[in-house]
């Protein structure tokens, strides 16, 4: 359940309506994802299930018309809010051709895409730090508003490129956005092994800007903490960092056995705090979610998804002299 009332953050019936539809989108998308893997359909899966809240509270509070975004590969709810259809995540799944983000060159969750405003990211973790700090430092030269957002989890955070992007965007006050979505392990590595203090957010201090550890399950606090990072930006302040703390429900990716570092009473604990079963819970007391719009809602999903699943199932492959496009120099 969120502790703040939707009103009191400007949001209307509608907004948080749309919040929990991509929450609830990128669930079933993932869910698909799961069955076609296990099917043989398609190779690989890395999921976002547990963190929906997360993406779609920070991305909400964003400008699609002007900000940017770097996201992570578990990001999927927030590429759907920044307008890449369940097609669009259904060919990248497939790896065909009518995916935006690769055109099906790349593994899922690489994803980009120019007219989404998506920085196009790439196989090693936390290298889209600096290429968001490069967007946000662009921005400010050119006297534009717009703000930078990146995301990453917090195993990816040790990495050298998040202290180096933090560093560089505290000294030049850069309009940027450092999230990290932490999830308790870094692939199998719980957190007590991965960091000192045992929180991302304080490590804001020592480059000289907010560092703020939030409830990543709670979608509506997600919003408040990024649209204030996102004000603070527009206003010439700075970079703000973000700590959504969270739990990833499945293993790491669909290579992955979680059986062998986790137990099943610690990943049934945390799917009592399901966030899209507590903010649905949440919409239902507030009166916005009655049983005629959810049930409306579903059915939306299971459609998108549906047809989502069988465009790109059906749609061509590339043709086999189109492998080496774009690898060698053309002469």
């Amino acid at each position: 359940m969120s502790k703040h009332d939707y009103k009191e953050l400007g949001l209307t019936e509608e907004q948080v309506l749309n919040m929990y539809y991509f929450m609830l989108l990128a669930r079933k998308l993932d869910e698909r994802f799961w069955l076609l893997n296990r099917a043989g359909k398609i190779p690989f899966v890395i999921s976002c299930q547990g963190q929906e809240a997360a993406q779609v509270g920070a991305t909400f509070a964003l400008d699609k018309t002007i900000d940017y975004i770097a996201p992570y590969y578990r990001d999927l709810g927030c590429v759907l809010v920044f307008g890449q259809t369940p097609t669009d995540i259904m060919m990248s799944a497939f790896a065909k051709p009518g995916d935006p983000n690769s055109h099906g060159r790349q593994m899922p969750g690489h994803f980009g895409g120019r007219k989404y405003r998506i920085l196009s990211g790439s196989s090693p973790v936390t290298t889209q730090f600096p290429h968001a700090v490069g967007a946000a430092l662009a921005a400010k030269m050119r006297g534009e508003k717009s703000v930078a957002y990146t995301s990453t989890g917090e195993g990816s955070s040790n990495q050298g490129d998040f202290h180096e992007a933090a560093n560089f965007a505290a000294v030049h006050k850069l309009p940027v956005i450092f999230y990290v979505e932490n999830n308790g392990y870094a692939i199998s590595v719980p957190l007590d092994k991965q960091l000192g203090n045992h929180n991302t957010a304080d490590r804001a201090v020592g480059y000289g800007f907010p560092g703020h550890s939030i409830d990543g399950n709670d979608v509506l606090e997600c919003y408040k903490y990024t649209k204030e990072a996102a004000e603070r930006a527009r206003n010439g302040e700075g970079p703000t960092l973000i700590e959504a703390r969270t739990y990833r429900l499945v293993p790491h990716s669909s290579d992955d056995d979680d059986r062998a570092y986790r137990s099943r009473e610690e990943v049934e604990a945390a799917k009592q705090k399901d966030p899209i079963l507590t903010f649905a819970q949440y919409l239902r007391d507030k009166g916005v979610l009655t049983p005629e719009k959810e049930q409306e809602m579903n059915d939306s999903i299971a459609k998108a998804v549906n047809e989502a699943t069988d465009e790109a199932e059906k749609a061509p492959f590339f043709d086999p002299e189109d492998a080496l496009t774009h690898v060698y120099e053309e002469r």
